[in-house]
């Protein structure tokens, strides 16, 4: 079942997320949902806060990336194999020079930023049979983990920009938390009476 996803302005953004148990009520229908919800608005990511829920978890699949052609086989064979379930995650370690990458989010529509991100990280996590794992990402697959990781951490893309591009972006921000935005996927708008 596709999910409207929560659009900017909506306090559930900005909470920590709790972890969970394998007990979380529905959670294998939670998780069908929520990547059909990420698939059909075009996204590479989607953490449970995006659908209304305060919980440490989220989905991620990089395939489209692979379809760069800058980018060398081992990274394509990389982000093409890169669809993974993450709960409860943690980064235990960011390595590496901080580089750039124009960042977009399903919640943020229409807006992307230049975001620095370390180049390399290692993380803990349990997958959806909450089978315990431990990696070591690089590039893309680390930046699109740490943008879903920052959304069970309250952390919105627009928070690791400068003060004065988030002045020049605070207009459009308005807009879309009061829903006065176009999108072809569907979203929750908190200040507006369409919902």
């Amino acid at each position: 079942m596709i999910l409207p996803i929560i659009a900017y302005g909506d306090p559930v953004l900005r909470k920590v997320g709790k972890e969970i148990s394998k007990e979380y009520p529905n959670l294998k229908e939670l998780i069908a949902n929520m990547r059909e919800t990420m698939y059909n608005a075009s996204g590479v990511g989607l953490a449970a806060p995006q659908i209304g829920k305060d919980i440490r978890l989220f989905v991620i699949d990089t395939s489209p990336f692979a379809e760069d052609d800058e980018l060398n086989t081992t990274e394509k064979t990389i982000l093409k194999n890169f669809n993974k379930v993450f709960i409860n995650a943690k980064i235990i370690e960011e390595e590496g020079d901080q580089w750039a990458f124009n960042e977009g989010c399903l919640s943020i529509p229409n807006i992307r930023e230049d975001v620095m991100r370390p180049e390399k990280i290692t993380i803990e996590y349990l997958d959806e049979n909450f089978t315990p794992h431990k990696e070591t990402l690089n590039g893309l697959a680390a930046r699109v983990f740490q943008h879903e990781y920052d959304h069970i951490e309250g952390i919105l893309f627009t928070d690791k920009i400068s003060s004065l591009k988030k002045r020049l972006l605070k207009k459009k921000l308005d807009r879309i938390s009061k829903g006065d935005i176009s999108v072809d996927y569907k979203m929750r708008f908190p200040n507006s009476k369409k919902r």
